[in-house]
């Protein structure tokens, strides 16, 4: 899970993007960068941390020009290291900078033909290298001096024929003007907004609609499924859809968790959604948990605030903001490790006593992942003398892992795998557990948005739509992308640049 930005401008665009990229931060605590153009030349600066670590006004003043590049990070795969922030950057042809959003799963292979076939160099362990090494490829091979829309879109449809999986793509081009694209199925969410007309048009790409707003461009459109749009020097915008796309199937989880509530994903506003799962939540507990005595209903902040509401106003029960957030400790469910993921939590959230001694308390969630969050909450609870505590979910149970750039790698890491509703209630220490039925979730974002009606929901059933993931991949990627290997490879990396340093 990353934020992407992209801004191709008349003036400079270097604060623009940083600014956008604020409103992506939620999206990637880990690194930051911006790379931007002038005069055929790329200014890049990036490093770990917050755009606010990252970013002061001396680094800033030296990223020059009116088109650039922002990448926020959470890394999914590889290690955590600034060598793996974005954008990345090659030379030829041309000059490429590149910033990438979603999970390759046929990295391996495409690797050894980089190496083999296409002789080019690999410097990191990040798939999204991968893919600029891909399109810097095809590029070259068009042969083009100075490459038009048709060289764009051929290249662009053979990093569809050769890279699997989900990803959004910002990249500009030396000299050539800026590149967009989204995967075959849009798994990956990427909007185009355009800010004033004719020969002053400005016109931004980025993971979400609401980094748009901040600036004050206007939604145009998402990109469908294999769409790719390029910007030439002279801001003339062509656009391009692969005939390999497939019906689009968005990422079911960015409308549960990683979006936005101010956000419009592929015609669907987060934030009703939101709404209409609270709604379907509480017609199944009034069918089927209608002999729960609640007395109070408490959202785990902060994304299950709305459906909470909707849940209260639905049962006609109080609603209250009983847990209270520490807004300066970042999303848990982001963090890179089991272990900072536990010890952030009492720090994040702060019961009220009042409200839960004596109550039968029904905490709602947006989702149950790898449970550290929601066994702690639900031990807080029970230490404020809560007489009941029950448990719903917004989403489906999660019991099997994402491929395609959500950090879920790891079935032995999702709490909801291998154990029923009961033994996982009993596990997280709740006396009830409510989750959300799949077809009730697919419904309440549908009735948002009429035209959404296919989903990538493989989390919830292990159904992978682009249909080359299997047991054996599934395996391999739980060693690498565990928490344990992850520990391991940052160690190493650690270890590494120093011996680096030291030579």
């Amino acid at each position: 899970m990353c934020g992407i930005v992209g801004v191709f401008g008349h003036s400079a665009v270097s604060s623009v993007i940083y600014e956008s990229l604020s409103m992506l931060q939620h999206r990637g605590q880990d690194a930051a960068g911006i790379a931007t153009c002038f005069e055929d030349r790329f200014y890049l600066e990036k490093g770990n941390g917050l755009l606010t670590d990252v970013f002061d006004p001396e680094n800033m003043a030296r990223l020059l020009g009116d088109m650039g590049v922002g990448h926020v990070r959470y890394p999914t795969a590889g290690c955590s290291s600034v060598a793996e922030a974005q954008p990345f950057y090659v030379n030829s042809p041309y000059g490429i900078i590149f910033a990438h959003n979603g999970n390759l799963t046929n990295v391996s292979e495409i690797v050894d033909n980089i190496f083999q076939r296409d002789m080019r160099h690999l410097n990191t362990s990040s798939d999204s290298e991968v893919m600029l090494n891909v399109l810097a490829h095809a590029m070259a091979r068009r042969g083009a001096v100075k490459p038009k829309e048709i060289d764009i879109f051929a290249s662009v449809e053979e990093v569809h024929r050769r890279c699997k999986g989900g990803y959004a793509v910002i990249a500009m081009v030396a000299g050539v003007g800026m590149i967009a694209f989204r995967d075959l199925y849009g798994i990956r969410p990427l909007v185009f907004g355009t800010r004033g007309h004719g020969k002053d048009a400005e016109y931004m790409i980025a993971s979400e609609s609401v980094a748009l707003q901040m600036s004050g461009f206007d939604l145009d459109h998402d990109l469908a499924p294999g769409e790719v749009i390029f910007i030439d020097m002279a801001g003339t915008v062509h656009r391009h859809v692969s005939p390999q796309a497939h019906e689009k199937t968005p990422c079911i989880f960015e409308f549960v968790y990683l979006a936005r509530p101010d956000s419009v994903l592929d015609g669907a506003s987060v934030y009703q959604c939101r709404i209409n799962m609270g709604t379907k939540l509480a017609e199944k507990i009034k069918r089927e948990w209608a002999h729960l005595p609640i007395d109070v209903v408490v959202p785990i902040p902060s994304t299950s605030r709305i459906a909470a509401q909707e849940i209260a106003t639905r049962l006609n029960l109080p609603y209250r903001d009983a847990l209270v957030r520490n807004r300066y400790v970042g999303r848990t469910f982001i963090m890179p490790g089991q272990a900072q993921r536990r010890q952030s939590i009492r720090r994040k959230l702060n019961p009220i006593p009042s409200v839960f001694k004596g109550k039968n308390v029904l905490l709602v969630d947006d989702s149950i992942v790898r449970g550290t969050t929601i066994k702690e909450i639900i031990a807080m609870v029970w230490e404020q003398g809560a007489n009941k505590v029950y448990v719903c979910s917004a989403a489906p149970p999660v019991r099997f892992p994402n491929v395609y750039g959500i950090d879920m790698p790891a079935r032995s890491e999702l709490i909801a795998s291998g154990r029923n509703v009961q033994e996982l209630a009993k596990e997280i220490g709740a006396d009830e557990l409510i989750f959300q039925d799949l077809e009730d979730l697919k419904q309440a974002i549908s009735d948002v948005s009429p035209g959404l009606t296919h989903f990538d929901t493989a989390i919830f059933d292990g159904v992978y739509v682009t249909g080359d993931i299997t047991e054996e991949y599934l395996n391999t990627l739980e060693r690498k992308r565990n928490d344990t290997a992850k520990h391991t490879e940052d160690v190493t990396s650690h270890i590494t640049r120093n011996l680096t340093a030291h030579i």
